[in-house]
């Protein structure tokens, strides 16, 4: 019988050799290149939504932390309730918000990343939050504001078939994509950004789980998704740019 050891080098293993210390090309940063921007520049005039503020919101949900990880949980099935806008702004603060910027070069925020960096970027299909349209937004972490990216109306959808169909994407109250901006990291890590941009999308959905967990809600991460479908819809080019994670979060029946 073969065991690993003889079979050939497939695409993960090849991954984990050439992203090696030993393997890596000079960074950019080390070149002496400057830092890339904080977030992917966007169209001033698309519409925005400014989100109430996440700490007044936190001040009302008060819960224990041993108690909320140990009560934590995939949910899958969601109430036919909208969530508040309140309540999706805690969510997005306690995952991606900002809490120091430092030089425009990297930012403090509420989850760990290598280097600082922050190369993930979060988008939102919002089925059923109160004071928001339905559809596809993109969040701007350095005002923590929603920037409205469509309002088609196959874009749920569309989703939902790019995540193999499953159902809790069109169902949730919002479902949470993130993508890595991967030059972000790239600039200072060279080819092993990809190693950490997965690391990070980790931390994140961790503290989606508990964020959500401590207001009545559920969650369920999602890795099965078709790459390709999926980064068509988000309307990115799945190089420079690419889906790594998702989430959908609703409250909890």
């Amino acid at each position: 019988m073969k065991n690993d050891n003889d079979l050939p080098a497939g695409a993960g293993s090849n991954f984990i050799e050439q992203t090696k210390y030993h393997n890596l090309l000079v960074s950019d940063q080390l070149r002496g290149y400057p830092a890339p921007p904080l977030q992917p520049a966007y169209d001033p005039a698309l519409v925005q939504y400014r989100l109430p503020d996440p700490l007044a919101v936190a001040a009302g949900h008060k819960a224990d932390v041993h108690q909320v990880i140990h009560e934590r949980s995939s949910i899958r099935s969601y109430r036919d309730k909208p969530v508040t806008d309140g309540m999706l702004s805690l969510m997005l603060w306690e995952t991606q918000g900002v809490k120091k910027n430092i030089r425009n070069i990297h930012t403090l925020r509420t989850v760990p990343s290598a280097g600082a960096r922050h190369a993930l970027e979060t988008w939102l299909l919002i089925n059923r939050v109160e004071g928001i349209t339905p559809g596809l937004y993109r969040y701007l972490p350095l005002i923590h504001s929603l920037l409205q990216a469509s309002l088609a109306e196959e874009i749920s959808g569309r989703l939902t078939r790019a995540c193999l169909d499953q159902q809790m994407v069109r169902k949730s109250a919002a479902t949470f994509f993130w993508t890595a901006e991967i030059y972000r990291m790239k600039w200072r890590y060279s080819e092993r950004a990809y190693r950490y941009i997965f690391l990070d999308a980790g931390h994140v959905c961790q503290n989606l789980y508990l964020s959500a967990q401590s207001m009545g809600c559920g969650v369920c991460a999602i890795a099965a998704f078709d790459d390709d479908l999926l980064n068509t819809a988000l309307g990115i080019d799945g190089t420079s740019q690419f889906a790594i994670y998702a989430a959908s979060c609703g409250l909890r029946i």
